[in-house]
């Protein structure tokens, strides 16, 4: 049975005590002692209370245990963002086949840890063994790590565990990281092409503006003698001047609109606003409308079918929508399963969700096939974000190349509009 390194403080005198109990988790020690009349103050597993301790010595610093009724946020001093999607969802599957392939968990992990080359990723993937080797689940070592192993990741490995079925769900959780990778560099591929247009027309236009128009405009005025340049030339030197006099302002303030607008993204209206926003765009907000059905069908039908309880599952998949009116949806719709209401009334009562999702979902309720109804519709809305993006970017590509000619043209009809004056002039 595996050990425990405990601080508690004694109800009756105030004393604080360190020690070591045995127990099956951190929930169970720290429910012994309580039954004895001592406050938990840390809990820990005892490696992990000799590793802090170690590391107190001999480099100064101090690692803090979990605390009774909070959840760490950092895992053991251990560098979690260096861990990336693809690492994630690489080292899932192999553990997966792995186990399938009836190597031991401890065993599995121990080969995955030598492996495993990224730096950061390591020495979590060497904890999560030592967790097992000391007696502990997979769970206890995963949730030490939020920031590598989300809630979905940890709810379904847990599940995985109650049911004895380890392989299924890392072989599910390997099938939605890839899914969610596949789905996020098409976009991020299909945007790559604006964005080079739009870093190519700001380039150009910043270079005429800066050192092509102030030329034009020494001409015009020796030439024109004070007479007035039309209206649309006096517009394009005005702005030429101010980008050229005035470009430490210009980016200033352009750089504190950007940072106004993060920081008012970050508040609950801000946030609301953003959100909403995204929904109604014209075109784009289609485009994400269906990306964020896909997400929610998707992960709440990867929970439901690796065992998840249906309203653990809606909380889960109301944390991971990405949307905050998609989260108030889910959460309306988690209340009325709680008190006995089916999925699909309120689903459709949010006027969020697409008739034909209420419609699909209810006739997975009444099938019992509730988990592969899900899935079928994610895949749908998958597919149709695929379409919405290849239209999106044959849509975006001539049109950024019209909005470039545009502004160019716009500059070179602003110059050549005196240029025709002083020709006439001439003549």
């Amino acid at each position: 049975m595996p050990r425990f390194a405990y601080t508690a403080i004694e109800q009756a005198s105030g004393r604080e005590l360190q020690g070591v109990l045995e127990g099956t988790s951190i929930e169970a020690v720290i429910a012994v002692l309580k039954t004895r009349g001592l406050a938990p103050l840390e809990v820990n597993p005892q490696y992990v209370a000799e590793l802090a301790r170690a590391r107190k010595k001999s480099a100064g610093s101090s690692t803090v245990g979990v605390r009774p009724g909070k959840r760490r946020r950092r895992g053991l001093n251990f560098p979690g963002s260096g861990v990336k999607t693809k690492e994630l969802a690489v080292f899932t599957r192999q553990l997966g086949t792995l186990i399938k392939a009836g190597m031991p968990l401890l065993r599995s992990l121990e080969v995955l840890s030598r492996q495993e080359r990224n730096s950061h990723f390591n020495p979590v993937i060497a904890a999560l063994a030592e967790t097992i080797r000391s007696g502990g689940t997979l769970s206890d070592g995963l949730q030490q790590y939020p920031r590598i192993f989300d809630r979905l990741y940890l709810n379904m490995v847990k599940a995985g565990e109650a049911g004895g079925v380890l392989e299924v769900v890392f072989d599910r959780l390997a099938q939605f990281l890839e899914k969610s990778m596949r789905v996020r560099g098409r976009i991020k591929s299909a945007l790559t092409y604006p964005l080079i247009i739009v870093l190519v027309a700001t380039g150009i236009v910043s270079a005429l503006m800066v050192f092509v128009v102030p030329k034009f405009e020494v001409i015009f005025a020796s030439t024109l003698k004070g007479q007035p340049l039309p209206a649309l030339t006096q517009v394009v030197i005005g702005a030429s001047t101010l980008l050229k006099n005035h470009a430490l302002l210009t980016g200033m303030l352009g750089l504190g609109m950007y940072f106004l607008i993060q920081f008012w993204g970050r508040t609950k209206s801000g946030t609301k606003s953003l959100h909403g926003l995204q929904l109604h765009l014209p075109v784009l907000g289609d485009l994400f409308l269906k990306t964020a059905i896909a997400r929610f069908t998707r992960t709440f039908g990867t929970l439901l079918s690796s065992g998840v309880p249906i309203l653990d599952a809606l909380r889960i998949t109301r944390d991971t929508s990405g949307n905050v009116h998609v989260s108030a949806a889910i959460t309306a719709v988690h209340d009325r399963v709680k008190e006995g209401d089916t999925v699909a009334v309120p689903l459709r009562a949010t006027n969020i969700f697409p008739d034909m999702v209420p419609s699909m979902i209810e006739v997975g309720e009444e099938t019992g096939a509730l988990p592969e109804m899900l899935t079928r519709i994610a895949d749908g809305y998958d597919e149709e974000v695929d379409h919405a993006v290849d239209a999106l970017t044959s849509l975006v590509e001539p049109l950024m190349i019209v909005v470039m000619a545009f502004m160019v043209g716009t500059i070179v009809i602003a110059l050549f509009l005196p240029i025709v004056r002083i020709i006439q002039s001439l003549g």
